[in-house]
């Protein structure tokens, strides 16, 4: 369990007040495993989830004073929190912001805390074709921006035109999709401190009942090749360059393989899952042990997508 240090319990508490006054939805000592798609993580001392785009800015200065630290969390689906949880504020922004507009030159605005299945079926009902390769895919829109998601030969980019960030000196900026350095499961957001609020893409019209069908046969893809009925963070390596991940994991007879909680799983190899009762400690040795045993039998390193949450 985390040891909250005692000197920040009033600016934690301070903070909290103040966030509540600005119209943020804030828990206390919240389990991080109720906020992440693995079901495991410890506590954190505060929650704080804005429940408007225009709450980001002031809410961010308030903790900047503070001189707290403080993680962005947004629908947890491809993260791992630490078993011991973390001494910081958790800013999530997910659906508690969830903001979609459509205007009259057919560009779709919406919040980064948008789920992306919602994004997906609001494209459906005004007939809009482009997304459908990402129906199904967990996580907010913010979250498929600084992760470039992307399956069934789509990705975020080939959608995106503008994103509105906040800096790290508080300035609110919009920026063409060509200045985000999009490319395969990755964006400049890794890197340059910056949090998406908004995000813009641009669709074509076309006939509904294709636009469902496509969405409805990737879901049932899915469904069927992907072990959606445990608790995971959806494909666990980014795809080697010339090879599957799964494949490789696969070939190297892990499936099933487990340790405590976590397993490889049977289903499909590229995904780690919670079999039941699995800590982060036991995702982690099994993903450490896979890398290991991948790279010893076949020279590939494979690399993690999920992120570990410090």
């Amino acid at each position: 369990m985390t040891v909250i240090n005692i000197n920040n319990a009033n600016l934690f508490s301070d903070i909290a007040n103040k966030a509540s006054a600005l119209g943020c939805r804030v828990s206390v000592n919240e389990a991080l495993s109720s906020h992440t798609s693995f079901k495991t993580g410890g506590i954190c001392p505060i929650m704080i989830e804005p429940t408007a785009v225009s709450q980001l800015s002031p809410l961010l200065l308030l903790i900047k004073d503070s001189g707290l630290p403080y993680i962005i969390l947004g629908n947890g689906t491809n993260v791992l929190a630490p078993d011991e949880g973390l001494d910081k504020i958790v800013i999530k922004i997910g659906d508690a912001m969830a903001q979609i507009t459509l205007g009259d030159d057919g560009v779709i605005t919406c919040s980064a805390g948008t789920k992306l299945v919602t994004l997906c079926k609001f494209a459906l009902e005004n007939s809009l074709s482009g997304l459908e390769f990402a129906y199904g895919i967990p996580g907010t829109c913010g979250g498929a921006v600084y992760m470039n998601a992307g399956a069934y030969g789509g990705e975020i980019k080939d959608v995106l035109t503008h994103v509105t960030h906040i800096t790290p000196e508080l300035e609110t900026v919009t920026i063409p999709a060509s200045e985000a350095d999009l490319s395969y499961r990755h964006s400049a957001y890794k890197t340059n401190g910056c949090i998406i609020s908004e995000i813009k893409i641009q669709l074509k019209k076309a006939d509904k009942a294709d636009i469902k069908n496509a969405m409805d046969d990737f879901l049932n893809r899915r469904k069927t090749k992907q072990p959606l009925e445990y608790p995971s963070a959806g494909s666990t390596f980014k795809r080697p360059e010339g090879y599957f991940a799964g494949a490789l994991i696969e070939q190297c007879s892990l499936k099933g393989k487990s340790i405590g909680g976590a397993q490889v799983s049977e289903k499909h190899a590229g995904f780690v899952i919670n079999k039941g009762g699995a800590t982060s400690d036991d995702i982690l040795e099994l993903i450490d042990f896979i890398q290991k045993t991948v790279e010893t039998q076949t020279g590939v390193l494979l690399e993690p997508e999920v992120i570990v949450l410090r």
